[in-house]
């Protein structure tokens, strides 16, 4: 199938879907394997949107911080002078030229694209292309990765509609607001990361964060919430935002403390 083919072949199965035209649209995917540039995924999802729309996209970097996983396998079975060479040199955040080699060549696509909009986190910004972008992203401090003061925030507010292209909701990151909602709140922790210059390293606290259990928990959706389609050989998945964060909310106050 030609690139040309595979493009429309998308924006078919977005409509069929039910993505909103005008709405907000979250999405996470993985391109790998598929032979499509990231560009024409993005510009099909565009399209799907409409000229109103506005689509989202999680642009994390775990990469310039100490506290993260990404950083602890990096390091793992390095001498303690080659884990303070790799620290000492690893880059500040800097949300007009970091890259989120983690997140996929979609997110990348979309943060580096002419008028895109990023949020300010240095580990767990968003990025955005679309009218609604600047007022979703405007405001995103430290000490609320993906919680009550991040953007997530208004995506639920906006009933943002979540698309998860050939992934699972093992990295559906709407699920970690719903651990901002859970009663009893879990517990916090502090986290570290580079800003500004190299160097730099600054430290908060936010809840600690686990995603161990999202794609139990999204398998446990009602199927009613999760319309299911298929590209290039993998699943496609739409939900809402507000549908899912506040089934999952219910899983994790009640799962977790089971399981503690």
């Amino acid at each position: 199938m030609t690139e040309v083919a595979q493009s429309a072949e998308l924006g078919g199965l977005l409509r069929s879907l039910g993505v909103r035209r005008g709405g907000v649209l979250m999405v996470h995917a993985s391109l790998s394997g598929t032979g499509a540039a990231p560009e024409s995924v993005r510009d099909a999802l565009r399209d799907a949107l409409g000229p109103e729309g506005t689509l989202i996209v999680p642009t994390f970097t775990p990469e310039n911080s100490d506290t993260s996983r990404a950083y602890r396998e990096a390091v793992a079975g390095m001498s303690e002078a080659a884990a303070a060479e790799y620290r000492a040199s690893m880059p500040p955040f800097d949300p007009d030229a970091s890259g989120c080699p983690t997140m996929g060549a979609l997110a990348e696509c979309v943060w580096s694209t002419h008028g895109a909009v990023r949020s300010a986190h240095p580990q767990t910004s968003l990025a955005g292309l679309g009218p609604r972008a600047g007022q979703l992203l405007r405001r995103h401090p430290r000490r609320s990765h993906l919680g009550r003061l991040s953007p997530m925030r208004g995506l639920y507010a906006a009933d943002a509609q979540i698309l998860l292209l050939r992934v699972g909701f093992e990295v559906c990151s709407a699920f970690h607001y719903a651990e901002y909602l859970m009663r009893p709140r879990p517990p916090r922790r502090t986290y570290r990361c580079v800003v500004g210059d190299k160097g730099n390293w600054v430290r908060y606290r936010d809840l600690a964060l686990d995603d161990s259990d999202f794609g139990e928990i999204g398998a446990r959706l009602p199927r009613h919430m999760v319309a299911e389609a298929e590209w290039a050989s993998r699943a496609v998945l739409l939900c809402s935002m507000r549908d899912v964060v506040g089934h999952a909310r219910g899983q994790m106050s009640g799962y977790r403390r089971a399981l503690a």
